[in-house]
């Protein structure tokens, strides 16, 4: 970086021109500014004799905050080539507005800072730090950390997605963690692996449950089922004191939805499942105490008051990401449970309404990346548990998923049968297992991979429990022989997906753990991967993960 005066202008500290002169006054502020002190006035640059800086007297440091201040850690999202987004939270030992200056560096001691200002919060915003921070580099790894009160935070490191020319990526996948079933060793396996470009997170980041009441490995805060803003704000406190979570987000940057935990059990537009309004008051004002809690403590680009999270993210001409929401926006009252009929016609039935409906298909139509990567959260791969002789299905599992939207499911297809379907791979979460599947019409009509629209990772739950009972495991063994368009699944084990990709495949590659109910660090043993090559729309197995990649940059300081 040309080495250039500094000037204050409001918040935000402003980068001169490169050849404007440094003066002898111009390098002390320079360096007054780069040191966070203030520097008394100094002698004019006309000519005459320069007295030098004039002594200001005792200056008064300000309050020195809490060693807990910033005891929630540091996060980024949203990569953009440009931009990313920058997060923290202050806890302050009073409810003050507070001034938090931010700093953004090419190296971890920030020795060349790129860019730095200040975000005034307080308790309107729960305290919490959000910067969009615009002018970086594309494909560019940065260090940033935030001060306030005389004390500073964690410095993060994060990464800005690249434009044009683009060989390789590698993304990591995950969901549903459930505080109170184990410990996050995903996460913390995941803050190892420095190579990665993002995560992606697919939802049920918290959960709403009361300690006890869904788990019993930890204790919740608040220990009731959070339904008012407070509560929601405070379930988010605890899982981001988190060490394991912390330390992935220090990191990396995160590509984040929600799902349905992050407000209630089987969250729809109008209600859920895990929601009564007779004695937990209105639905809307949950669903908007959760959203609002989301917005405010989630390293998330914002958009319409933090109730849209469909967006798109480019990664030069390899990816699309494309992020979408089947919970809060449009989704009508699912239809059944774990098993039922499928569902009899209906087209007042939606899972993501006309509008997302019509965005998704222009950023597939429109999109010029080699592949589409579309996450979301529920699955699109049918599991049939009872057919009729002619192959139609007449008993579906878990009528949560596309297949209990038939009709929208049926607006997908065509999407992904056409040309702006080609080389679309989706990313799913909520299930808490893995599945490798071939995404068809239906499971009769796939033939050794002929037949298949798109291919689908199922990401593993961080934590949450899998299909693990006794009938679920007997439906899933029964039904095994109608459903060849699964590739490969595991419905217990918990872990995280690894997404490479290059210009010839995508391939995911899921790790699995063998226990997370206890607190020593674990490593995650290598199950599966699976692969669809450029122009093909079926998997093929791989023996082996993807090798790591070597230059990966230096880990944010632990």
């Amino acid at each position: 970086m040309t080495l250039r005066n500094k000037r204050l202008t409001g918040s935000k500290t402003e980068l001169a021109p490169a050849d404007s002169p440094l003066t002898r006054r111009g390098l002390l502020k320079a360096a007054g500014t780069l040191s966070a002190l203030s520097l008394a006035a100094c002698g004019s640059d006309d000519g005459g004799e320069d007295p030098g800086p004039v002594d200001p007297g005792p200056v008064d440091p300000g309050p020195l905050g809490p060693e807990t201040l910033f005891q929630h850690g540091v996060a980024s999202g949203d990569p953009l080539p440009q931009g990313i987004i920058l997060w923290t939270r202050v806890s302050p030992a009073t409810e003050t507005p507070v001034k938090v200056t931010w700093e953004i560096a090419s190296d971890s001691n920030f020795r060349t800072i790129v860019d730095s200002g200040t975000f005034t919060t307080s308790a309107d915003r729960d305290f919490t730090v959000k910067v969009d921070v615009q002018n970086l580099s594309p494909s560019t790894t940065y260090y940033y950390r935030f001060k306030a009160l005389r004390r500073t935070s964690l410095v993060g490191r994060t990464r800005t997605a690249p434009s044009g020319a683009v060989e390789r990526l590698r993304f990591a996948v995950v969901s549903c963690s459930s505080f109170a079933h184990g410990y996050f060793h995903t996460y913390r396996n995941l803050a190892s692996q420095l190579d990665l470009d993002a995560v992606l997170h697919l939802g049920d980041y918290i959960y709403e449950y009361p300690s006890g009441g869904y788990g019993n490995v930890r204790e919740y805060e608040p220990e009731n089922e959070i339904l008012t803003l407070a509560d929601y704000r405070m379930r988010h406190s605890l899982y981001k004191r988190d060490a394991d979570l912390q330390a992935v987000h220090q990191q990396h940057p995160f590509i984040t939805v929600w799902d349905d935990h992050e407000t209630a059990n089987d969250a729809y537009k109008d209600g859920a499942d895990n929601h009564t309004p007779a004695t937990e008051g209105a639905w809307a004002e949950r669903k908007a105490a959760g959203q609002r809690a989301y917005a405010e403590w989630m390293p998330i680009r914002e958009q319409d008051a933090g109730t849209r999270i469909f967006r798109k993210l480019s990664y030069g001409n390899l990816v699309d990401i494309v992020m979408l929401d089947t919970r809060l926006w449009a989704r009508t009252l699912q239809t059944g449970g774990v098993a039922g009929p499928a569902p009899t016609p209906d087209p007042a039935r939606t899972l993501l309404g006309a509008d997302q409906e019509a965005w998704l298909s222009a950023q597939l139509q429109s999109s010029s990346a080699r592949w589409k990567l579309i996450g979301q959260q529920v699955m699109v791969g049918n599991l049939v548990i009872a057919q009729a002789d002619d192959g139609t299905p007449t008993i579906l599992g878990n009528l949560d998923q596309w297949h209990g939207y038939p009709e929208s499911r049926a607006r997908l297809l065509d999407l992904l049968r056409g040309p702006s379907g080609s080389n679309a791979v989706v990313l799913t979460g909520d299930i808490h297992s893995s599945w490798a599947n071939d995404i068809v019409t239906q499971p009769s009509q796939h033939d050794e991979g002929r037949g298949s629209l798109a291919v689908e990772f199922v990401a593993p739950a961080v934590t949450s429990p899998g299909l693990d009972t006794p009938r679920i495991q007997e439906l899933i063994a029964e039904a095994r022989p109608i459903n060849p368009h699964v590739r490969w699944f595991d419905t217990v084990k918990r872990g995280y997906v690894l997404v490479d990709v290059t210009e010839e495949r995508v391939q995911g590659a899921w790790f699995h753990f063998e226990a997370i109910d206890t607190p020593e660090p674990r490593t995650a043993a290598f199950a599966a991967a699976w692969s669809v090559a450029n122009g093909q729309r079926a998997l093929t197995q791989d023996s082996e993960p993807a090798a790591p990649r070597s230059d990966a940059p230096p880990a944010a300081p632990v």
